[in-house]
């Protein structure tokens, strides 16, 4: 399955009307984007989405960054990856995740294995297709990141430094996919472009789980200050500035051992859409990779 060496990744289609994704997706494709990854976050359910945006394009490699593992159980996961894949040979990617805190459930490690497996052992009458369903894991520390390596194709990150890139690469071994989210702001003014960029981490910065995760990066109380955001904390994880300053970071996951990375263009208001800044990106970045 080839998601070329650089994707988008997008909210955007949370608070658009579905004639509006359908025009924005086939537009992408056509800019030759090769992929777009789209979480599950504010009610668009992700196999039904993923289903969506598949129909409606041709090319284009859709991959749910994350389907949350609590909205739905493994068997009925597994039935809609099947039919995506019977449908859209090898355009469909399945990435899964713990999803955050879930009461009652004290190791998200063993909640994710237990998925995996019941989707395993689940079975029914629906033919199966001649490419087989394509599974990621969502995952940072060392543990996910083994049981991503071995129980399906990879691992997807989100928020995370170019340290943390080759640091799970490191982990997961030369084969695994490693596909990475980074967040990109086009403004040039470092205040303004903080501010935006703040304002986006702020849901993370205040969340334990996600808090955790910073602080095993190697950042400090300090660095997450109070859900705010250091300087230095809130550059490592949103490339601000020019378009080249955006383009390099994309290369640094690249060259740190990211497969693939997806590009989230943040500060865009809800219901606008991101497109002209996919439109400059498309320029700069698809024919770079295409001739390498």
């Amino acid at each position: 399955m080839d998601l070329g060496r650089i994707g988008v990744w997008t909210f955007d289609f949370e608070d658009q009307p579905a004639g509006m994704i359908r025009d924005s997706v086939q537009e992408l494709e056509g800019l030759g984007w090769p992929a777009i990854w789209v979480p599950e976050s504010n009610g668009r359910e992700a196999m039904t989405h993923a289903g969506f945006l598949l129909a409606c394009t041709e090319r284009l490699a859709v991959v749910n960054g994350i389907a949350r593992i609590w909205s739905r159980g493994a068997r009925w996961t597994r039935g809609a990856a099947v039919l995506l894949a019977d449908a859209y040979p090898d355009r469909h990617l399945l990435g899964l995740g713990f999803g955050g805190v879930r009461a009652g459930t004290t190791s998200p490690l063993g909640a994710v294995a237990d998925y995996l497996t019941e989707m395993d052992a689940a079975t029914s009458g629906n033919p199966l297709p001649a490419t087989p369903v394509r599974r990621l894991l969502a995952a940072y520390g060392p543990r996910m990141l083994r049981l991503a390596g071995e129980r399906t194709e990879g691992a997807h990150t989100y928020h995370v430094t170019v340290e943390h890139t080759a640091r799970a690469r490191e982990v997961l071994g030369g084969r695994p996919f490693l596909g990475v989210e980074q967040a990109v702001l086009f403004e040039t003014d470092p205040d303004r472009a903080r501010a935006i960029a703040r304002e986006h981490l702020h849901p993370y910065l205040t969340t334990e789980y996600n808090v955790a995760k910073y602080l095993r990066l190697g950042y400090t109380e300090a660095d997450v200050d109070g859900g705010r955001g250091t300087d230095r904390l809130v550059d490592d994880l949103v490339a601000w500035g020019d378009l080249d300053t955006v383009v390099d970071r994309l290369h640094a996951h690249l060259d740190a051992g990211a497969d693939h990375v997806g590009v989230q263009v943040v500060g865009v208001e809800p219901g606008r859409s991101a497109l002209p800044h996919w439109r400059r990106l498309a320029e700069a970045v698809l024919p770079r990779h295409a001739a390498a």
